[in-house]
Protein backbone atom coordinates (compact mmCIF):
# COMPACT_ATOMS: atom_id res chain seq x y z
CA UNK A 1 0.00 0.00 0.00
CA UNK A 2 1.34 3.41 -0.97
CA UNK A 3 1.85 5.69 2.03
CA UNK A 4 2.05 9.45 1.60
CA UNK A 5 5.17 10.22 3.64
CA UNK A 6 7.83 12.72 2.67
CA UNK A 7 11.03 14.20 4.05
CA UNK A 8 10.97 17.47 5.92
CA UNK A 9 11.59 20.44 3.61
CA UNK A 10 14.81 22.46 4.05
CA UNK A 11 14.16 25.52 6.23
CA UNK A 12 16.27 28.17 8.01
CA UNK A 13 16.04 26.15 11.24
CA UNK A 14 16.52 22.66 9.74
CA UNK A 15 18.17 21.22 6.65
CA UNK A 16 18.35 17.60 7.79
CA UNK A 17 15.70 16.31 5.33
CA UNK A 18 14.57 13.78 7.94
CA UNK A 19 12.02 11.19 6.78
CA UNK A 20 9.30 9.34 8.71
CA UNK A 21 10.21 6.02 10.34
CA UNK A 22 7.13 3.80 10.24
CA UNK A 23 7.04 0.32 11.78
CA UNK A 24 6.15 -2.41 9.30
CA UNK A 25 3.15 -3.54 11.40
CA UNK A 26 1.55 -0.06 11.39
CA UNK A 27 -1.27 0.86 9.02
CA UNK A 28 -1.15 4.33 7.48
CA UNK A 29 -4.04 5.20 5.17
CA UNK A 30 -2.91 6.55 1.78
CA UNK A 31 -5.16 9.59 2.24
CA UNK A 32 -3.15 10.72 5.28
CA UNK A 33 0.11 12.71 5.21
CA UNK A 34 3.24 12.21 7.30
CA UNK A 35 6.10 14.67 6.87
CA UNK A 36 9.53 14.83 8.51
CA UNK A 37 11.00 13.07 11.53
CA UNK A 38 7.90 11.16 12.72
CA UNK A 39 8.59 7.89 14.53
CA UNK A 40 5.56 5.60 14.27
CA UNK A 41 5.58 2.53 16.54
CA UNK A 42 4.30 -1.02 16.10
CA UNK A 43 0.60 -1.71 15.49
CA UNK A 44 -0.29 1.97 15.07
CA UNK A 45 -3.30 2.87 12.88
CA UNK A 46 -3.45 6.27 11.17
CA UNK A 47 -6.83 6.96 9.56
CA UNK A 48 -7.72 8.97 6.41
CA UNK A 49 -7.30 12.77 6.28
CA UNK A 50 -4.78 12.78 9.14
CA UNK A 51 -1.93 15.31 8.92
CA UNK A 52 1.24 14.65 10.93
CA UNK A 53 3.63 17.42 9.98
CA UNK A 54 7.05 17.57 11.64
CA UNK A 55 8.34 20.36 9.41
CA UNK A 56 8.62 23.06 12.08
CA UNK A 57 8.66 21.47 15.52
CA UNK A 58 10.48 18.12 15.41
CA UNK A 59 10.75 15.19 16.14
CA UNK A 60 7.39 13.43 16.81
CA UNK A 61 6.92 10.10 18.60
CA UNK A 62 3.78 7.92 18.27
CA UNK A 63 3.83 4.86 20.55
CA UNK A 64 2.75 1.33 19.76
CA UNK A 65 -0.93 0.32 19.58
CA UNK A 66 -1.98 3.98 19.35
CA UNK A 67 -4.69 5.13 16.93
CA UNK A 68 -4.97 8.53 15.23
CA UNK A 69 -8.43 8.84 13.76
CA UNK A 70 -9.87 10.78 10.80
CA UNK A 71 -8.91 14.44 10.52
CA UNK A 72 -6.40 14.48 13.38
CA UNK A 73 -3.72 17.19 13.08
CA UNK A 74 -0.32 16.87 14.77
CA UNK A 75 2.04 19.84 14.43
CA UNK A 76 4.57 21.69 16.57
CA UNK A 77 6.17 25.07 17.06
CA UNK A 78 9.82 25.50 16.16
CA UNK A 79 10.49 26.65 19.74
CA UNK A 80 9.64 24.51 22.77
CA UNK A 81 10.20 20.83 23.59
CA UNK A 82 8.86 18.18 25.97
CA UNK A 83 10.76 15.31 27.58
CA UNK A 84 9.58 11.92 26.30
CA UNK A 85 9.50 8.70 28.29
CA UNK A 86 12.92 7.85 26.84
CA UNK A 87 14.25 11.12 28.35
CA UNK A 88 14.97 12.63 24.92
CA UNK A 89 13.48 15.92 23.69
CA UNK A 90 10.48 15.95 21.36
CA UNK A 91 8.16 18.51 19.88
CA UNK A 92 5.28 16.03 20.27
CA UNK A 93 5.24 12.80 22.27
CA UNK A 94 2.19 10.54 22.04
CA UNK A 95 2.49 7.40 24.17
CA UNK A 96 1.39 3.82 23.65
CA UNK A 97 -2.22 2.54 23.63
CA UNK A 98 -3.55 6.08 23.17
CA UNK A 99 -6.60 7.18 21.17
CA UNK A 100 -6.49 10.55 19.39
CA UNK A 101 -10.02 10.71 18.01
CA UNK A 102 -11.65 12.48 15.08
CA UNK A 103 -10.59 16.09 14.36
CA UNK A 104 -8.44 16.42 17.50
CA UNK A 105 -5.42 18.77 17.43
CA UNK A 106 -2.15 17.92 19.20
CA UNK A 107 0.15 20.94 18.81
CA UNK A 108 3.67 20.88 20.19
CA UNK A 109 5.21 21.36 22.50
CA UNK A 110 2.84 18.66 23.74
CA UNK A 111 3.03 15.39 25.68
CA UNK A 112 0.19 12.82 25.70
CA UNK A 113 0.88 9.85 27.99
CA UNK A 114 0.19 6.15 27.62
CA UNK A 115 -3.44 4.97 27.47
CA UNK A 116 -4.83 8.50 27.08
CA UNK A 117 -8.09 9.24 25.26
CA UNK A 118 -8.40 12.61 23.49
CA UNK A 119 -11.99 13.24 22.37
CA UNK A 120 -13.42 14.70 19.17
CA UNK A 121 -12.21 18.21 18.26
CA UNK A 122 -10.27 18.62 21.50
CA UNK A 123 -6.99 20.58 21.53
CA UNK A 124 -3.79 19.96 23.46
CA UNK A 125 -1.22 22.78 23.10
CA UNK A 126 1.89 23.56 25.14
CA UNK A 127 0.73 21.05 27.74
CA UNK A 128 1.37 17.65 29.28
CA UNK A 129 -1.47 15.15 29.65
CA UNK A 130 -0.49 12.40 32.07
CA UNK A 131 -0.91 8.69 31.46
CA UNK A 132 -4.43 7.27 31.62
CA UNK A 133 -6.24 10.61 31.28
CA UNK A 134 -9.64 10.81 29.57
CA UNK A 135 -10.26 14.07 27.69
CA UNK A 136 -13.78 14.25 26.29
CA UNK A 137 -15.11 16.24 23.33
CA UNK A 138 -14.44 19.90 22.43
CA UNK A 139 -12.04 20.46 25.34
CA UNK A 140 -9.07 22.87 25.40
CA UNK A 141 -5.92 22.01 27.37
CA UNK A 142 -3.25 24.72 27.19
CA UNK A 143 -0.22 25.79 29.27
CA UNK A 144 -0.88 23.19 32.01
CA UNK A 145 0.15 19.75 33.21
CA UNK A 146 -2.74 17.33 33.75
CA UNK A 147 -1.84 14.76 36.43
CA UNK A 148 -2.15 11.09 35.43
CA UNK A 149 -5.56 9.42 35.62
CA UNK A 150 -7.71 12.58 35.44
CA UNK A 151 -11.03 13.12 33.66
CA UNK A 152 -11.65 16.25 31.57
CA UNK A 153 -15.37 16.68 30.74
CA UNK A 154 -16.68 17.78 27.35
CA UNK A 155 -16.35 21.49 26.63
CA UNK A 156 -13.90 22.10 29.48
CA UNK A 157 -11.30 24.87 29.13
CA UNK A 158 -8.25 24.04 31.26
CA UNK A 159 -5.72 26.87 31.05
CA UNK A 160 -4.53 27.22 34.67
CA UNK A 161 -2.75 24.68 36.83
CA UNK A 162 -5.32 25.20 39.56
CA UNK A 163 -8.06 24.00 37.19
CA UNK A 164 -5.95 21.00 36.19
CA UNK A 165 -5.28 19.98 39.80
CA UNK A 166 -9.02 20.04 40.64
CA UNK A 167 -10.06 17.65 37.88
CA UNK A 168 -11.83 14.46 39.03
CA UNK A 169 -10.31 11.01 38.71
CA UNK A 170 -11.11 8.69 35.82
CA UNK A 171 -13.67 6.02 36.75
CA UNK A 172 -13.54 2.31 35.87
CA UNK A 173 -16.20 2.66 33.17
CA UNK A 174 -14.11 5.38 31.49
CA UNK A 175 -11.08 3.10 31.48
CA UNK A 176 -13.12 0.28 29.97
CA UNK A 177 -14.43 2.63 27.27
CA UNK A 178 -10.93 3.86 26.36
CA UNK A 179 -9.62 0.29 26.30
CA UNK A 180 -12.53 -0.73 24.06
CA UNK A 181 -11.68 2.05 21.56
CA UNK A 182 -8.08 0.82 21.35
CA UNK A 183 -9.30 -2.74 20.77
CA UNK A 184 -11.70 -1.65 18.03
CA UNK A 185 -8.98 0.23 16.21
CA UNK A 186 -6.57 -2.71 16.46
CA UNK A 187 -9.22 -4.85 14.77
CA UNK A 188 -9.61 -2.17 12.09
CA UNK A 189 -5.84 -2.08 11.56
CA UNK A 190 -5.77 -5.83 10.98
CA UNK A 191 -8.78 -5.57 8.68
CA UNK A 192 -7.27 -2.81 6.55
CA UNK A 193 -3.97 -4.69 6.22
CA UNK A 194 -5.90 -7.79 5.17
CA UNK A 195 -7.95 -5.79 2.65
CA UNK A 196 -4.71 -4.67 1.00
CA UNK A 197 -3.46 -8.26 0.74
CA UNK A 198 -5.06 -10.29 -2.05
CA UNK A 199 -4.11 -13.61 -0.40
CA UNK A 200 -5.76 -12.61 2.88
CA UNK A 201 -8.95 -11.47 1.13
CA UNK A 202 -9.09 -14.67 -0.92
CA UNK A 203 -8.84 -16.73 2.28
CA UNK A 204 -11.68 -14.75 3.89
CA UNK A 205 -13.91 -15.23 0.85
CA UNK A 206 -13.20 -18.96 0.81
CA UNK A 207 -14.20 -19.23 4.47
CA UNK A 208 -17.43 -17.35 3.77
CA UNK A 209 -18.25 -19.68 0.90
CA UNK A 210 -17.62 -22.72 3.08
CA UNK A 211 -19.86 -21.38 5.84
CA UNK A 212 -22.81 -21.29 3.42
CA UNK A 213 -22.20 -24.63 1.74
CA UNK A 214 -21.02 -26.84 4.61
CA UNK A 215 -22.99 -30.08 5.04
CA UNK A 216 -24.88 -29.34 1.85
CA UNK A 217 -27.18 -26.88 3.64
CA UNK A 218 -27.71 -23.31 2.51
CA UNK A 219 -27.90 -20.32 4.83
CA UNK A 220 -31.71 -20.11 4.84
CA UNK A 221 -32.11 -23.74 5.88
CA UNK A 222 -29.57 -23.31 8.67
CA UNK A 223 -31.45 -20.28 9.99
CA UNK A 224 -34.73 -22.19 10.08
CA UNK A 225 -33.08 -25.05 11.93
CA UNK A 226 -31.74 -22.65 14.56
CA UNK A 227 -35.10 -21.01 14.97
CA UNK A 228 -37.01 -24.22 15.44
CA UNK A 229 -34.65 -25.59 18.10
CA UNK A 230 -33.68 -22.46 19.99
CA UNK A 231 -36.72 -22.17 22.24
CA UNK A 232 -36.02 -24.34 25.23
CA UNK A 233 -38.44 -25.48 27.91
CA UNK A 234 -37.53 -22.53 30.14
CA UNK A 235 -38.56 -20.04 27.43
CA UNK A 236 -41.84 -21.83 26.83
CA UNK A 237 -42.48 -21.78 30.57
CA UNK A 238 -41.75 -18.06 30.72
CA UNK A 239 -44.21 -17.36 27.90
CA UNK A 240 -46.87 -19.44 29.67
CA UNK A 241 -46.26 -17.60 32.95
CA UNK A 242 -46.59 -14.16 31.32
CA UNK A 243 -49.78 -15.03 29.42
CA UNK A 244 -51.40 -16.61 32.51
CA UNK A 245 -50.98 -13.30 34.36
CA UNK A 246 -52.43 -11.15 31.62
CA UNK A 247 -49.15 -9.70 30.43
CA UNK A 248 -48.41 -8.88 26.80
CA UNK A 249 -45.44 -10.46 25.03
CA UNK A 250 -42.79 -8.34 23.34
CA UNK A 251 -39.60 -9.14 21.44
CA UNK A 252 -36.65 -7.05 20.27
CA UNK A 253 -33.53 -7.67 18.20
CA UNK A 254 -30.14 -6.01 17.74
CA UNK A 255 -26.98 -6.84 15.78
CA UNK A 256 -23.59 -7.31 17.40
CA UNK A 257 -22.34 -3.82 16.51
CA UNK A 258 -25.24 -2.06 18.20
CA UNK A 259 -25.58 -4.46 21.12
CA UNK A 260 -23.07 -2.47 23.20
CA UNK A 261 -25.04 0.75 22.78
CA UNK A 262 -28.34 -0.94 23.66
CA UNK A 263 -29.99 0.12 20.39
CA UNK A 264 -32.64 -2.62 20.35
CA UNK A 265 -35.38 -2.65 17.70
CA UNK A 266 -38.83 -4.19 18.04
CA UNK A 267 -39.83 -7.33 16.17
CA UNK A 268 -43.35 -7.68 14.83
CA UNK A 269 -45.96 -7.33 17.62
CA UNK A 270 -47.06 -10.61 19.22
CA UNK A 271 -50.84 -10.65 19.49
CA UNK A 272 -51.38 -14.12 20.90
CA UNK A 273 -53.79 -15.59 23.42
CA UNK A 274 -52.26 -19.05 23.58
CA UNK A 275 -48.77 -20.32 24.27
CA UNK A 276 -48.68 -22.07 20.89
CA UNK A 277 -49.41 -18.87 18.95
CA UNK A 278 -46.85 -16.91 20.93
CA UNK A 279 -44.14 -19.56 20.41
CA UNK A 280 -44.85 -19.60 16.66
CA UNK A 281 -44.46 -15.81 16.43
CA UNK A 282 -41.32 -15.93 18.58
CA UNK A 283 -39.74 -18.45 16.24
CA UNK A 284 -40.62 -16.18 13.33
CA UNK A 285 -38.68 -13.33 14.99
CA UNK A 286 -35.69 -15.64 15.59
CA UNK A 287 -35.77 -16.76 11.97
CA UNK A 288 -36.00 -13.20 10.63
CA UNK A 289 -33.06 -12.10 12.77
CA UNK A 290 -30.71 -15.08 12.84
CA UNK A 291 -27.19 -14.01 13.71
CA UNK A 292 -28.49 -11.29 16.04
CA UNK A 293 -29.44 -10.94 19.68
CA UNK A 294 -33.16 -11.45 20.36
CA UNK A 295 -34.80 -10.87 23.72
CA UNK A 296 -38.20 -11.70 25.15
CA UNK A 297 -40.00 -9.59 27.72
CA UNK A 298 -43.41 -9.21 29.32
CA UNK A 299 -45.39 -5.97 29.34
CA UNK A 300 -47.62 -5.04 32.25
CA UNK A 301 -50.59 -3.31 30.50
CA UNK A 302 -51.71 -1.66 33.75
CA UNK A 303 -48.34 -0.45 35.06
CA UNK A 304 -47.07 0.20 31.51
CA UNK A 305 -43.68 -1.29 32.24
CA UNK A 306 -41.57 -4.31 31.36
CA UNK A 307 -41.15 -7.45 33.43
CA UNK A 308 -38.86 -10.48 33.07
CA UNK A 309 -36.52 -9.41 30.25
CA UNK A 310 -34.53 -12.39 28.89
CA UNK A 311 -32.17 -12.81 25.93
CA UNK A 312 -33.33 -15.93 24.06
CA UNK A 313 -30.92 -15.84 21.09
CA UNK A 314 -27.35 -14.70 20.63
CA UNK A 315 -25.41 -14.13 17.39
CA UNK A 316 -24.09 -17.70 17.43
CA UNK A 317 -27.72 -18.89 17.33
CA UNK A 318 -27.61 -20.23 20.89
CA UNK A 319 -30.18 -19.17 23.43
CA UNK A 320 -29.22 -17.94 26.87
CA UNK A 321 -29.46 -21.17 28.84
CA UNK A 322 -27.15 -20.29 31.69
CA UNK A 323 -30.10 -20.33 34.10
CA UNK A 324 -33.58 -21.69 33.58
CA UNK A 325 -36.62 -19.53 34.07
CA UNK A 326 -38.21 -19.66 37.50
CA UNK A 327 -41.53 -18.03 38.15
CA UNK A 328 -41.42 -15.54 41.04
CA UNK A 329 -42.53 -17.06 44.32
CA UNK A 330 -44.00 -15.39 47.43
CA UNK A 331 -40.49 -15.24 48.90
CA UNK A 332 -39.43 -12.64 46.34
CA UNK A 333 -41.13 -9.55 45.01
CA UNK A 334 -43.78 -10.66 42.51
CA UNK A 335 -46.57 -9.10 40.55
CA UNK A 336 -50.18 -10.07 40.74
CA UNK A 337 -52.43 -10.18 37.74
CA UNK A 338 -53.12 -6.47 38.04
CA UNK A 339 -49.46 -5.61 37.80
CA UNK A 340 -49.23 -4.39 41.41
CA UNK A 341 -46.18 -5.16 43.50
CA UNK A 342 -46.76 -7.29 46.60
CA UNK A 343 -44.76 -6.67 49.77
CA UNK A 344 -42.46 -9.61 50.48
CA UNK A 345 -39.87 -10.80 52.87
CA UNK A 346 -37.17 -9.24 50.72
CA UNK A 347 -38.78 -5.82 50.89
CA UNK A 348 -36.84 -3.27 52.88
CA UNK A 349 -37.78 -0.35 55.03
CA UNK A 350 -35.41 1.70 52.87
CA UNK A 351 -35.62 0.24 49.36
CA UNK A 352 -39.02 0.47 47.71
CA UNK A 353 -40.81 -2.43 46.05
CA UNK A 354 -40.01 -1.34 42.49
CA UNK A 355 -36.26 -1.27 43.18
CA UNK A 356 -36.46 -4.66 44.92
CA UNK A 357 -38.26 -6.12 41.90
CA UNK A 358 -35.68 -4.57 39.57
CA UNK A 359 -32.86 -6.19 41.54
CA UNK A 360 -34.65 -9.54 41.42
CA UNK A 361 -35.08 -9.32 37.64
CA UNK A 362 -31.40 -8.43 37.11
CA UNK A 363 -30.25 -11.39 39.20
CA UNK A 364 -32.67 -13.76 37.44
CA UNK A 365 -31.17 -12.74 34.08
CA UNK A 366 -27.62 -13.44 35.25
CA UNK A 367 -26.58 -9.80 35.56
CA UNK A 368 -24.24 -8.47 38.25
CA UNK A 369 -25.20 -5.63 40.59
CA UNK A 370 -23.09 -2.55 41.22
CA UNK A 371 -23.54 0.66 43.20
CA UNK A 372 -21.98 4.10 42.87
CA UNK A 373 -22.13 7.38 44.79
CA UNK A 374 -21.17 10.98 44.12
CA UNK A 375 -21.49 14.26 46.03
CA UNK A 376 -23.33 17.29 44.67
CA UNK A 377 -20.15 19.07 43.56
CA UNK A 378 -19.01 16.24 41.33
CA UNK A 379 -22.45 15.19 40.12
CA UNK A 380 -22.30 17.57 37.13
CA UNK A 381 -19.01 16.09 35.91
CA UNK A 382 -20.27 12.53 36.26
CA UNK A 383 -17.40 11.59 38.60
CA UNK A 384 -19.16 8.64 40.27
CA UNK A 385 -17.27 6.42 42.70
CA UNK A 386 -17.98 2.75 43.38
CA UNK A 387 -19.41 1.52 46.66
CA UNK A 388 -18.19 -1.78 48.12
CA UNK A 389 -18.52 -4.48 45.40
CA UNK A 390 -21.61 -6.67 45.66
CA UNK A 391 -20.81 -10.38 45.49
CA UNK A 392 -24.29 -11.63 46.27
CA UNK A 393 -26.71 -13.91 44.45
CA UNK A 394 -29.90 -13.28 46.43
CA UNK A 395 -32.17 -10.25 46.34
CA UNK A 396 -32.08 -9.91 50.14
CA UNK A 397 -28.26 -9.73 50.25
CA UNK A 398 -28.13 -7.17 47.43
CA UNK A 399 -30.79 -5.00 49.11
CA UNK A 400 -28.82 -5.11 52.36
CA UNK A 401 -25.63 -4.04 50.56
CA UNK A 402 -27.51 -1.28 48.79
CA UNK A 403 -28.91 0.07 52.06
CA UNK A 404 -25.43 0.03 53.56
CA UNK A 405 -24.12 2.10 50.65
CA UNK A 406 -26.99 4.59 51.06
CA UNK A 407 -26.39 4.87 54.80
CA UNK A 408 -22.64 5.33 54.33
CA UNK A 409 -23.19 8.13 51.82
CA UNK A 410 -26.11 10.09 53.19
CA UNK A 411 -26.47 13.47 51.54
CA UNK A 412 -25.04 12.14 48.26
CA UNK A 413 -26.41 10.68 45.05
CA UNK A 414 -26.47 6.87 45.00
CA UNK A 415 -27.31 4.80 41.93
CA UNK A 416 -27.98 1.13 41.22
CA UNK A 417 -26.21 -0.47 38.24
CA UNK A 418 -26.95 -3.68 36.34
CA UNK A 419 -23.94 -5.19 34.57
CA UNK A 420 -23.91 -7.78 31.79
CA UNK A 421 -20.76 -9.82 32.67
CA UNK A 422 -20.55 -11.39 29.21
CA UNK A 423 -20.83 -8.24 27.12
CA UNK A 424 -19.04 -6.24 29.83
CA UNK A 425 -21.49 -3.37 29.59
CA UNK A 426 -24.11 -1.69 31.73
CA UNK A 427 -27.74 -2.59 31.17
CA UNK A 428 -29.29 -0.36 33.82
CA UNK A 429 -28.49 2.83 35.75
CA UNK A 430 -31.05 4.09 38.26
CA UNK A 431 -30.54 6.87 40.82
CA UNK A 432 -32.13 5.71 44.08
CA UNK A 433 -30.94 8.44 46.47
CA UNK A 434 -30.47 12.18 46.00
CA UNK A 435 -29.07 14.81 48.39
CA UNK A 436 -31.58 17.04 50.08
CA UNK A 437 -34.65 14.94 49.22
CA UNK A 438 -36.93 13.75 52.03
CA UNK A 439 -35.95 10.24 53.01
CA UNK A 440 -39.44 8.89 52.39
CA UNK A 441 -39.36 9.94 48.74
CA UNK A 442 -36.40 7.68 47.99
CA UNK A 443 -36.72 5.03 50.67
CA UNK A 444 -40.46 4.63 50.80
CA UNK A 445 -41.91 1.17 51.20
CA UNK A 446 -43.91 -0.51 48.48
CA UNK A 447 -47.40 0.54 47.49
CA UNK A 448 -48.98 -1.65 50.13
CA UNK A 449 -47.34 0.34 52.98
CA UNK A 450 -49.58 2.22 55.39
CA UNK A 451 -50.52 5.81 54.70
CA UNK A 452 -48.69 6.95 57.83
CA UNK A 453 -45.30 6.18 56.21
CA UNK A 454 -46.04 8.35 53.18
CA UNK A 455 -44.58 11.84 52.85
CA UNK A 456 -48.10 13.09 52.10
CA UNK A 457 -51.19 13.04 54.25
CA UNK A 458 -53.89 10.65 53.09
CA UNK A 459 -56.13 13.47 51.96
CA UNK A 460 -53.49 15.38 50.02
CA UNK A 461 -52.16 12.17 48.49
CA UNK A 462 -55.54 11.04 47.25
CA UNK A 463 -56.22 14.47 45.79
CA UNK A 464 -52.90 14.48 43.98
CA UNK A 465 -53.49 11.00 42.65
CA UNK A 466 -56.86 11.96 41.26
CA UNK A 467 -55.58 15.13 39.63
CA UNK A 468 -52.40 13.75 38.14
CA UNK A 469 -53.53 10.70 36.24
CA UNK A 470 -51.39 9.93 33.23
CA UNK A 471 -51.57 7.44 30.42
CA UNK A 472 -47.85 7.35 29.68
CA UNK A 473 -46.00 8.32 32.86
CA UNK A 474 -45.34 5.70 35.52
CA UNK A 475 -46.67 6.07 39.04
CA UNK A 476 -43.10 6.61 40.27
CA UNK A 477 -42.66 9.61 37.95
CA UNK A 478 -46.03 11.04 38.97
CA UNK A 479 -45.11 10.69 42.64
CA UNK A 480 -41.86 12.54 42.00
CA UNK A 481 -43.72 15.31 40.16
CA UNK A 482 -46.07 15.77 43.10
CA UNK A 483 -43.21 15.92 45.55
CA UNK A 484 -41.18 18.41 43.51
CA UNK A 485 -44.12 20.77 43.07
CA UNK A 486 -45.13 20.43 46.73
CA UNK A 487 -41.56 21.40 47.70
CA UNK A 488 -41.71 24.55 45.55
CA UNK A 489 -39.29 23.31 42.91
CA UNK A 490 -39.47 24.16 39.20
CA UNK A 491 -39.95 21.46 36.57
CA UNK A 492 -38.18 21.21 33.21
CA UNK A 493 -37.29 18.50 30.71
CA UNK A 494 -34.35 17.65 28.45
CA UNK A 495 -33.92 15.37 25.45
CA UNK A 496 -31.02 13.78 23.56
CA UNK A 497 -30.72 11.33 20.67
CA UNK A 498 -28.86 8.03 20.91
CA UNK A 499 -25.70 9.29 19.20
CA UNK A 500 -25.20 12.14 21.67
CA UNK A 501 -26.40 10.30 24.76
CA UNK A 502 -22.90 8.95 25.52
CA UNK A 503 -21.48 12.48 25.43
CA UNK A 504 -24.16 13.81 27.77
CA UNK A 505 -25.14 16.51 25.24
CA UNK A 506 -28.69 17.01 26.47
CA UNK A 507 -30.86 19.77 24.97
CA UNK A 508 -33.56 21.60 26.91
CA UNK A 509 -37.21 21.03 26.02
CA UNK A 510 -38.05 24.17 27.97
CA UNK A 511 -39.19 24.98 31.49
CA UNK A 512 -42.66 23.74 32.45
CA UNK A 513 -44.87 26.41 33.97
CA UNK A 514 -47.15 24.27 36.11
CA UNK A 515 -48.87 24.75 39.44
CA UNK A 516 -50.07 21.17 39.75
CA UNK A 517 -48.79 17.68 39.03
CA UNK A 518 -51.49 17.16 36.41
CA UNK A 519 -50.34 20.21 34.42
CA UNK A 520 -46.70 19.09 34.64
CA UNK A 521 -47.64 15.55 33.59
CA UNK A 522 -49.53 16.88 30.57
CA UNK A 523 -46.53 18.95 29.50
CA UNK A 524 -44.18 15.99 29.91
CA UNK A 525 -46.44 13.77 27.82
CA UNK A 526 -46.40 16.42 25.09
CA UNK A 527 -42.60 16.26 25.11
CA UNK A 528 -42.75 12.44 24.91
CA UNK A 529 -44.83 12.80 21.76
CA UNK A 530 -42.58 15.51 20.33
CA UNK A 531 -39.34 13.54 20.80
CA UNK A 532 -40.11 9.89 20.04
CA UNK A 533 -37.09 7.64 19.71
CA UNK A 534 -34.97 9.85 22.00
CA UNK A 535 -33.99 9.90 25.64
CA UNK A 536 -36.12 12.29 27.69
CA UNK A 537 -35.49 13.21 31.30
CA UNK A 538 -37.39 15.09 33.98
CA UNK A 539 -35.40 17.76 35.83
CA UNK A 540 -36.28 19.31 39.16
CA UNK A 541 -34.74 22.74 39.92
CA UNK A 542 -34.40 24.55 43.23
CA UNK A 543 -35.04 28.20 42.18
CA UNK A 544 -33.46 29.61 45.36
CA UNK A 545 -30.23 27.61 45.36
CA UNK A 546 -30.21 27.60 41.53
CA UNK A 547 -29.29 23.94 41.38
CA UNK A 548 -30.78 20.68 40.21
CA UNK A 549 -32.38 18.45 42.80
CA UNK A 550 -33.63 15.64 40.54
CA UNK A 551 -32.80 14.06 37.20
CA UNK A 552 -34.91 11.09 36.07
CA UNK A 553 -34.91 9.49 32.61
CA UNK A 554 -38.56 8.89 31.70
CA UNK A 555 -38.16 7.74 28.09
CA UNK A 556 -35.54 5.69 26.28
CA UNK A 557 -35.26 4.95 22.55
Amino acid sequence: MAVSSTAAPPTPWSKTLDEPKIHESAFVHPFSNIIGDVRVGANVIIAPSTSIRADEGTPFHIGENTNLQDGVVVHGLEQGRVIGDDQDEYSVWIGSNASITHMALIHGPAYVGDSCFIGFRSTVFNARVGAGCIVMMHALIQDVEIPPGKYVPSGAIITTQQQADRLPDVQDQDKHFAHHVVGINQALRSGYLCAADSKCIRRVRDELDKSYTSNGVNGLERSNDVASSSLGAETVEQVRYLLDRGYKIGTEHVDQRRFRTGSWQSCRPIEARSVGEAISLLEGCLSDHSGEYVRLFGIDPNGRRRVLETIIQRPDGVANTSSTFKAPTPTSSSYNGNGNSNSTSTSSNKINGDITQQISQLLNQGYKIGMEHVDERRFRTGSWQSCTPVNATSTREVVAALEECMSSHQGEYVRLIGIDPKAKRRVLETIIQRPGDPVSSIRSTSSSSSASSSSYSSSSYSTATASATSTRLSSEVLDQLRQLIASGYKISAEHVDQRRFRMGSWSSCGQIEANSASQAAAALEAFLTEYPGEYLRLVGIDPKAKRRVAEVIIQRP
